[in-house]
């Protein structure tokens, strides 16, 4: 049966009705995605130009500075072309594709981030072999299941956004297009508790070597954690809780959407001497 829809667009009440709060938003905003682009680039094209930067960690680092970059501009562009009007519309198939993109990429960024976890643990807790077993088909492979999760992932909360009628009030009291499904909640809640604890068991495995290599895997996976935890943490904040819309979401949403983009490759390159020397071109 042919499910009815009566809306041809949504209302997007956006971050702010107030033009010199919007004008500030332009502004900042723009500067972000900028930041954010420029940095994540430079990180990719350092990554490949780097016959020094050729271990699995660096590889998953410049994917996951790509996504960054594809996450960012799927949410960016339109919130900084929003900041200039009271009140933006969207067109039903422009919210879907919105949705789509947005639950994709981040899709794709959760399970790049568990993959990360393991090349960490691997690398630590299993040295001898980690070169056996983090091979270059491998690690293009997890990267490859990635993104065909998050296309999974999104596909399927589409599948299930699209039943539905839409024939009730078309105003979106957000700067982007949503759900607050508990099944995103879920897999964010999941995965962030799994990352916790592989690094506690990595952090047990760190009592029985050197001060040298303690302090040298601590870097790499604080540097780690602490985006899990920017992506994470605001992520379940979100999801994790009866479906209704509150002024926290949008800050949440601007954080894990926006802001942690751009943080990524500066909590990697200040905490990790190789991708300094080889940015400053040393």
């Amino acid at each position: 049966m042919a499910v009815r829809r009566n809306l041809t667009e949504f209302f997007m009440l956006g971050l702010s009705q107030k033009p010199e709060v919007q004008g500030a938003f332009f502004v900042f905003f723009l500067v972000i995605y900028v930041i954010t682009v420029c940095g994540n680039m430079l990180i990719v094209v350092t990554v490949a130009a780097s016959s020094l930067l050729a271990s699995p960690m660096y590889f998953f680092l410049a994917n996951l500075s790509f996504i960054d970059i594809c996450y960012s501009s799927s949410l960016a562009p339109k919130l900084i072309a929003d900041s200039l009007y009271e009140g933006t519309t969207i067109s039903y198939e422009g919210c879907m594709a919105q949705l789509f993109g947005a639950h994709f990429l981040g899709g794709v960024e959760i399970i790049l981030l568990t993959v990360m976890a393991y090349d960490r643990y691997m690398a630590i807790c299993r040295p001898l072999h980690y070169t056996t077993i983090m091979t270059r088909n491998l690690c293009a492979m997890l990267v490859a299941v990635a993104w065909l999760g998050g296309f999974l992932h999104s596909s399927v909360q589409l599948f299930l956004v699209l039943r539905l009628p839409f024939c009730g009030p078309n105003v979106i009291d957000h700067f982007v297009c949503d759900l607050y499904p508990l099944l995103h909640g879920v897999i964010c809640l999941l995965n962030f508790l799994m990352l916790a604890a592989s690094y506690i068991i990595i952090l047990r495995s760190l009592r029985s070597r050197s001060a040298e290599g303690r302090l040298k895997a601590l870097s790499t996976c604080g540097a780690h954690f602490t985006v899990v935890t920017l992506f994470f943490v605001p992520c379940i904040v979100s999801y994790m809780r009866p479906s209704s819309t509150l002024p926290i979401d949008k800050s949440m949403a601007v954080f894990y959407g926006i802001l942690t983009p751009m943080l990524n490759p500066l909590i990697y390159t200040l905490r990790n001497e190789e991708v300094k020397n080889e940015v400053a071109g040393k």
